[in-house]
């Protein structure tokens, strides 16, 4: 069928709701039950961000048994009554339009100068998100309410007298299964989160009440990072905790504006415990970014100077590396700025330069007072680095003297240079798919899950192994560069193989061998020469079930936003059954090469949606028969085949 035409008229646009509920991963970072945890993070940053400007000094969180949600706090409450100046209500502005706040003005000193919520996304967003939100606000003497469903407003604001004390927010809501693909954030994700937030909060109380598990849980640092550290190390520590904080000013770039930082740090050394985490305006940077980048700077600098200054390196010993620092190292830094540059939304980095230089400034002034003014520690600690420097380096070399030895001191990566080898070195789960040239490597290696899948291209037809000799055999780089990968040797005795070792199964690197070639004649004919060396060469790898052939789809079939996929006539038949009297599109696959990851990936190579031949003949010798009879000498009997067979192989035929 005929695709329509993509014209001026093909141009849309998602308005309200729809901007968040169709592509929420633009927004939370994933539509999975990451997104729906951030979706929550958002609600409790606004309410965290209250109690650092000092209205209110306890947080409420409550899971519901149905999967609601309520996070409650005894801030100011946010304002959502009529806007003279915007003339909107702020009920629209903060929960029904995109980039709309109180916090973009955080440079002036005004409200929210340390803001965990930056961009005027999080509120509205979330309430896109719910299948239901209920705001209720108490400000003014009034009670504020507020009912949104699946991201429209049902029933406006309502308003009731109160004579209470208390000022707030609360916040209830369901999010929608129908935006997110998994709803149910697990209790760990709330424990770790709550737990954070407590610690770069000090002297806020955060109460969890579970109603799933029907638990109650409390977080308050008193000291905030100082006792959260001495809570890591345990008594572990071989120094002090040292708490450093200063203020500093600047900008990220002579024509941008002038904005402030607080920087604070609490650190020990340790030998038994090593911790590094990073927070800005209390979001945890799990990512890093600029705190990373000038605790490694600083931190590497300032030791590897102290070492030098007191002798401690040997002749030509190379300086300490970071992960030297990092493994004895405990470090929280909970930093602050006016201006905050993140990575993204879900602000797991930041990128700020001044905030990079400030604070690698800082820590390497701070250093140097601090190991001049403890030099018993300082002494320590130089010791400790140089301790896990060495036996880093001992490790290393360990490491590759065995590799070496296992490997019979061949570097698979480096003596065949296109394998993409995989990582894991589990045997059994480990597979090897030897695909049709470089362009279908590079398909390949896009689309693999590279804990387990490793790939090699075969350039070119390679040689037919029942008719050459052992020593052309043994010359092809083709053929020796496979078998170096497998690493069981072969099943031949001849002088022509002085490179390997006679066939030994244990020793084979991969617990399934997987053949991939396009689905055309030119593709049947290199699987069929692979299979040929296979079977000469290392027939028990055939005969103890290790070679797989990867199907490949004939023909994908497109109706709307669907994909069908068939293997064969037969299904391509059935398929377009199921879809008579519709329109629809039927491509005949492309090449390897050509696919898209996420394609390759779904039809060829993921465990779950994959289609595997295995190779296990019943008859040894049956299938060396056929073997000989198609690419042996037997040019009669190879005819006489064709002639009575070929017509069951015309589907592989590029007749399209």
């Amino acid at each position: 069928m005929a695709k329509k035409n993509y014209g001026n008229d093909s141009i849309s646009q998602l308005k309200g709701a729809d901007r968040v509920r169709k592509r929420p991963a633009v927004i939370f970072g994933s539509d999975s039950i990451e997104g729906c945890q951030h979706s929550f993070f958002e609600i409790l940053s606004n309410s965290i961000d209250e109690a650092r400007e000092g209205f209110g000094n306890k947080i409420n969180i409550v899971r519901y048994a149905d999967g609601s949600l309520e996070v409650e706090d005894f801030g100011r409450g946010v304002p959502v009554d009529y806007n003279e100046k915007e003339k909107r209500f702020n009920w629209e502005l903060v929960f029904c339009e995109m980039y709309a706040g109180g916090k973009y003005d955080n440079n002036s000193g005004d409200n929210y100068e340390f803001s965990l919520g930056l961009n005027g996304l999080g509120a509205c967003a979330t309430q896109y998100a719910s299948e239901y939100m209920d705001v209720t606000v108490y400000r003014d003497g009034v009670k504020y309410s507020l009912h949104f469903e699946k991201g429209e407003n049902v029933g406006g604001l309502k308003k009731e007298d109160y004579s209470g004390r208390r000022t707030g927010t609360v916040i209830k809501w369901r999010p929608d299964i129908d935006v997110f693909t998994d709803i149910n954030i697990p209790l760990e994700y709330f424990l770790d989160v709550i737990k954070r937030q407590a610690v770069v909060n000090s002297n806020v109380k955060f109460v969890f009440k579970d109603e799933i598990e029907k638990q109650t849980y409390e977080f308050e640092y008193e000291n905030g990072i100082v006792d959260y550290v001495a809570e890591l190390v345990n008594e572990e520590n071989m120094t002090k905790i040292q708490f450093w904080n200063t203020e500093r000013k600047g900008r990220d770039r002579e024509d941008k504006p002038e904005y402030k930082v607080k920087v604070e740090a609490a650190f020990c050394f340790s030998k038994k415990v090593a911790a590094t985490q990073y927070y800005h305006n209390s979001s945890w940077l799990e990512h890093g970014g600029s705190p990373d980048k000038a605790v490694r700077t600083a931190f590497v600098s300032s030791i590897d100077s102290y070492i030098k200054s007191i002798n401690k390196y040997t002749k030509n010993e190379s300086k300490i590396t970071y992960q030297d620092v990092a493994d004895s190292l405990v470090i929280v830094t909970n930093s602050f700025s006016t201006q905050t540059s993140y990575e993204n939304q879900t602000k797991k980095a930041i990128n700020n330069k001044f905030i990079q230089e400030a604070m690698t400034d800082f820590f390497k002034h701070n250093l140097e007072v601090y190991f001049i003014e403890n030099k018993a520690e300082a002494d320590l600690i130089a010791e400790q680095v140089l301790v896990n420097k060495r036996s880093r380096e001992q490790a290393e070399k360990a490491r590759v003297n065995i590799k070496k030895k296992l490997s019979g001191g061949n570097d698979l990566a480096s003596k065949v240079q296109k394998l993409a080898e995989c990582r894991t070195k589990d045997i059994e789960k480990r597979e090897l798919y030897i695909v049709e040239g470089d362009s279908a490597l590079g398909s390949v290696v896009l689309a693999r899950n590279a804990e387990f899948q490793a790939a090699i291209p075969v350039r070119g037809k390679i040689l037919n192994c029942l008719k050459a000799d052992y020593d052309k055999i043994f010359k092809s780089e083709i053929i020796t560069d496979l078998l170096k990968v497998l690493g069981c040797g072969v099943e031949i005795k001849s002088k022509n193989n002085k490179d390997f070792e006679f066939f030994d199964m244990s020793k084979l690197r991969y617990g399934k061998i997987i053949i991939c070639t396009d689905a055309d004649v030119d593709g049947f004919q290199i699987r069929t020469l692979i299979l040929t060396m296979l079977y000469r060469l290392v027939p028990s790898l055939i005969t103890q079930g290790k070679v797989y052939i990867a199907e490949s789809p004939l023909f994908e079939i497109v109706y709307k936003d669907k994909n069908y996929f068939a293997y064969n006539e037969a299904e391509r038949i059935e398929i377009e059954k199921k879809l008579e009297g519709k329109k629809y599109q039927i491509n005949r696959s492309k090449g390897l090469g050509e696919n898209e990851p996420d394609m390759m990936s779904l039809t060829t190579m993921h465990p779950d949606t994959r289609r595997l031949i295995k190779v296990l003949p019943e008859d040894v010798e049956r299938t060396n028969e056929i073997f000989e009879l198609l690419l042996g000498d037997n040019i009669d009997g190879r005819k006489e085949y064709i002639a009575d067979h070929g017509h069951e192989y015309l589907e592989l035929a590029d007749v399209f």
